[in-house]
């Protein structure tokens, strides 16, 4: 019986996640879920994406969180649009959460719109929210483990930040090893190596994100 249940929560939540997918395709945004485990420096990467593009492209920003809205103050301050959505406890957002959201924006004006999505390594892979793709941010001092140990996150990523590289000396993480395993679990996917404090990567991973925002 909770199979099936589980079976209905997702089959509704890919129904309302197609009807976002259209929307968005309709009013000519790409819409990017950005995924990653708490801490792994997410609202980091969106801080420093707002810096090297808000001048390059019209942007918004959907936040998830548990409770709180201190993400989405982070954000604010770099003058575009955020919503917050809190989830009182659930453990990743839902088409249906961004749906609403969304209907407080002006979908037709942006280029880009990115879902900060709740951090956990697991849930938030297996729910859609109406994304063109996804995107998983990896910190170095989570360990190189963390792709084998949760391989639909990565399989389902077109790209995967590898972040706080500028701690590499201080951690014990192989990186080659978890590139490796990263484009094993899924060939083709962009792995990018990132700073956020040094500025390693970040043009490559703003010139990613604007090439699929002009398309």
């Amino acid at each position: 019986m909770e199979i099936q249940v589980m079976k209905n929560i997702l089959g509704e939540n890919d129904r309302i996640a197609a009807e976002n997918q259209a929307m968005f395709r309709d009013k000519g945004v790409y819409v990017l879920n950005l995924m990653g485990s708490p801490g792994a420096g997410k609202t980091s990467v969106l801080e420093k994406t707002m810096e090297h593009l808000k001048d390059k492209l019209s942007m918004a920003v959907i936040e998830g969180d548990l409770f709180t809205s201190k993400d989405a103050e982070r954000i604010d301050k770099y003058g575009v649009p955020v919503i917050q959505i809190n989830t009182a406890g659930g453990c990743h957002l839902d088409a249906a959460m961004v749906q609403k959201a969304a209907a407080s924006l002006d979908l037709a004006a942006l280029d880009l719109l990115i879902v900060e999505n709740v951090g956990n390594l697991v849930c938030p892979a297996e729910f859609a929210v109406g994304e063109q793709e996804k995107a998983v941010v990896l910190s170095v001092t989570e360990g190189a483990d963390k792709p084998l140990k949760y391989p639909l996150m990565f399989k389902e990523a077109a790209v995967a930040l590898l972040n706080k590289v500028d701690l590499l000396p201080y951690c014990d993480f192989d990186m080659q090893g978890a590139r490796d395993d990263i484009t094993a679990l899924h060939p083709g996917i962009e792995v990018i190596e990132l700073s956020c404090t040094k500025g390693t990567g970040l043009d490559a991973w703003c010139e990613w994100l604007e090439e699929r925002a002009r398309r």
